[in-house]
């Protein structure tokens, strides 16, 4: 067994297909409309679905908002540093919610951005 995708519900497809390709640098894989079931599938990530787990982005036609709740927690990418990657987040429009810094009662560098829709993400620096 392997995890194949995690799927977000996201309000505007295509500011979020923008998000995770042009800020965090991601790939669009493959985009599908489902007229009869009013809604669209994106799929992005860093590498193929068949060699990794991707994000799926799915959009019901007509639905611009949805309750996060607060059991949903985070993304993880690893990053080189994240002190960078959070400037570039930054420099592309993105949302920074916490700088890079060490994580509490620990010491690996860790950093927190949002994408449109509030979905955090958290960037773990790789150790030297």
């Amino acid at each position: 067994m392997r995890i194949l995708h995690t799927m977000l519900r996201v309000g505007n497809l295509d500011r979020s297909i923008a998000f995770y390709t042009e800020v965090l640098g991601m790939k669009l894989l493959r985009r599908n409309d489902y007229p009869d079931g009013k809604f669209t599938l994106a799929f992005v990530g860093y590498q193929d679905e068949k060699d990794g787990a991707v994000l799926e982005l799915t959009y019901n036609w007509g639905v611009e908002q949805y309750d996060l709740g607060s059991g949903y927690g985070h993304i993880a990418i690893e990053v080189d540093n994240a002190g960078e990657a959070c400037e570039l987040v930054k420099q592309k429009g993105g949302s920074v919610i916490r700088e890079a810094g060490p994580m509490k009662h620990g010491t690996t560098v860790i950093a927190f951005v949002s994408d449109p829709d509030g979905y955090k993400i958290e960037f773990i620096q790789k150790k030297s």
